[in-house]
């Protein structure tokens, strides 16, 4: 053996012992989660769900710090100017890393190059739902109505094409469901999550969902292609990313763990209860996933014409 070799075996011997080494002494001390929306919202409660468990694994507390603001972009920013060694994550979600890119004209991050993928987490579809004061049992008697009386009613966050309605904007979920169950808003177009265990305990009605197929907690709910409205397909996914640069045994462990995680019977039924469709992927799937995203809206928005400078 050459002493050249000789040195650069030593060499990438060192380097994976020493890259074994800091997988295995992660975490060394407390991991924070970002959040971009305030707490109650869909991707508050996946990331407690997921946070809780691997806190109980760690023995370190994985804590979710809520950033909330600008469709997710504020807790992102944080995340992307953040150090890269696996201490601060985001639970990443379709706003932040795939719509908002292609929405703002400009942001402070890339949602690719400044980002480590780490795990998919799975997607929830949105659900349209009304308030019980409002007598309407399908969307097109909610269309009906509103073009009926136009401007009377109040809503969070979308407009149904073709009618006139009061928008009321809201940061996140939660607020925007507490005004909803106390009827000060008349309907929502939101994540699964936080609306599902209202529209199951009768407090809501909800209308169509948003993907193709029936949800199975919600069996009873149409899809809005069933309702008339062809090519409906729009659903909230939700991942976990680390700063781009976080070394790659960190993420793989983060990956194997978070996995395992949404494997576990408790987990498992928490997710999928609150309609969390979970997807396992390894880091370069979410990756090449989520490059997928952002040329898929890119054309989207192009289509609509919408921008916001």
């Amino acid at each position: 053996m050459s002493i050249r070799f000789a040195r650069l075996a030593l060499t990438l011997a060192i380097a994976a012992f020493s890259s074994a080494c800091l997988a295995q002494a992660y975490p060394s001390k407390p991991v924070r989660m970002i959040v971009g929306f305030p707490p109650g919202g869909g991707t508050d409660v996946v990331a407690r769900v997921i946070a809780q468990k691997l806190t109980e694994w760690w023995g370190q507390p994985v804590t979710v710090e809520n950033r909330a603001g600008a469709t997710g972009t504020i807790g992102a920013d944080v995340v992307a100017k953040s150090p890269a060694d696996g201490y601060t994550l985001i639970m990443g979600h379709v706003n932040s890393h795939a719509i908002a890119p292609n929405l703002f004209a400009k942001l402070p991050y890339d949602p690719i190059k400044d980002f480590a993928a780490v795990s998919y987490v799975g997607y929830v579809p949105n659900v349209l739902a009304v308030h019980p004061s409002i007598n309407v049992k399908s969307v097109k008697e909610l269309v009906a109505l509103l073009k009926a009386q136009p401007g009377k009613f109040n809503y969070a966050f979308k407009q149904l094409t073709g009618t006139s309605i009061v928008h009321v904007p809201y940061k996140g979920s939660g607020d925007a469901i507490k005004d909803l169950l106390a009827g000060v808003v008349a309907m929502n177009f939101d994540t699964m999550p936080p609306v599902m265990p209202h529209i199951q305990a009768g407090k809501l009605r909800g209308l169509a969902i948003s993907t193709p197929r029936r949800l199975a907690q919600l069996p009873e709910v149409p899809t809005f292609i069933e309702e008339g409205i062809s090519g409906f397909d729009v659903a909230n996914w939700y991942g976990v990313m680390a700063p781009a640069g976080t070394p790659r045994d960190i993420v793989q462990k983060l990956n194997a763990d978070i996995n395992k995680a949404m494997q576990v019977p408790e987990v498992r039924a928490r997710l999928e209860g609150v309609g969390t469709q979970l997807r396992e992927q390894s880091p370069a799937e979410f990756e090449a996933y989520m490059k997928a995203e952002v040329v898929k809206y890119a054309k989207l928005i192009k289509d609509t014409g919408v921008r916001i400078e």
